[in-house]
């Protein structure tokens, strides 16, 4: 709109046209609110999913030395089975 329209609108119009830019206002601020809270909820949930990556590579060092444990295990216990002594 420009200078010179606004200048020839009544007072009342002017009101109104304030009034109808104030509802837009507000309601792009709460438009924006809820964009604000969906992008921090997606925010959290991948700063969730990279800890749950990284919990995952720290259960699989977990796994793979608790199989290694068991696999030096198994092996001194055939060890002490084929050389040591068995009682018969």
């Amino acid at each position: 709109m420009t200078k010179k329209e606004l200048k020839r609108m009544s007072r009342l119009e002017l009101l109104e046209l304030l009034l109808e830019i104030n509802q837009e206002n507000e309601r792009l601020r709460a438009q924006n609110a809820q964009l604000t809270q969906q992008w921090n909820s997606r925010q959290i949930k991948l700063k969730q999913a990279g800890s749950i990556a990284e919990a995952a590579l720290a259960l699989n060092q977990v796994f793979e030395a608790a199989q290694a444990a068991a696999d030096q295990y198994l092996e001194s216990v055939r060890a002490l089975g084929d050389g040591g002594c068995v009682d018969e």
